[in-house]
C-alpha cells in the first residue's frame, strides 16, 4: 500500500504502454501547444516553446520512441521537466506526452531493473507490474544525448 511518503509520478503512454515520470522531475504541465518549428532538427525534436521569457526546447516522445509523432488528443500534454544534464546546468526541457492525465503514488522499490536494455533508449528505466502489464519509469537525464544538448541548450556567448 503506497504511503504518503512514498513518491508520486505522472503516468503517460507511448503507443499502448504505460510509462512513468517522477513528479520531482516535473516543473508544469501544460495544455498542448504549438511550438516554433526547427527546421533541421531530428524529427522528434517539436521545437521551441516561449515560456516565461525562456525559449524550451520540446521534444515528442512518441516520434522519438516510436517513430510516429504524438496523437493531438485533449489528454496529450505539453510537461516541462527540470532537464539536469551532467554538466550540472539545470534547464528546462518540454516533452509531449500521451495520456498524461493520471498520477501514482508508489515505493521505489518496486520499480526493479528491466531485464533487457538497448543502447538507442538509454532514458526507459525500471518497471513494476502494473494493471496487468508492466509500468516503465523513464530517466529526464537520459532523455538528451551530448550532441543533442548541445544543439537544444546552445549557449548565447559560444
Amino acid at each position: 500500500m503506497a504511503v504518503l511518503t512514498d513518491p508520486l509520478f505522472l503516468l503517460f503512454s507511448l503507443g499502448a504502454d504505460r510509462y512513468a515520470l517522477p513528479v520531482t522531475e516535473v516543473a508544469v504541465v501544460l495544455p498542448l501547444t504549438p511550438c516554433k518549428q526547427l527546421p533541421g532538427a531530428p524529427a522528434w525534436v517539436a521545437g521551441l516553446l516561449p515560456y516565461e521569457g525562456r525559449h524550451v526546447p520540446v521534444i515528442d516522445l512518441s516520434q522519438r520512441t516510436l517513430g510516429r509523432p504524438a496523437a493531438q488528443r485533449v489528454s496529450t500534454r505539453l510537461v516541462l521537466v527540470h532537464d539536469r544534464s551532467p554538466a550540472g546546468e539545470p534547464a528546462l526541457l518540454g516533452l509531449i506526452l500521451e495520456q498524461a492525465t493520471d498520477t501514482l503514488r508508489c515505493a521505489e522499490q518496486q520499480f526493479v531493473r528491466a531485464t533487457v536494455a538497448h543502447d538507442e533508449t538509454p532514458y526507459l528505466g525500471p518497471v513494476m507490474p502494473y494493471q496487468g502489464g508492466l509500468l516503465q519509469r523513464v530517466q529526464v537525464s537520459a532523455l538528451l544525448d551530448a550532441a543533442t544538448r548541445a544543439v537544444l541548450y546552445a549557449r548565447e556567448d559560444a
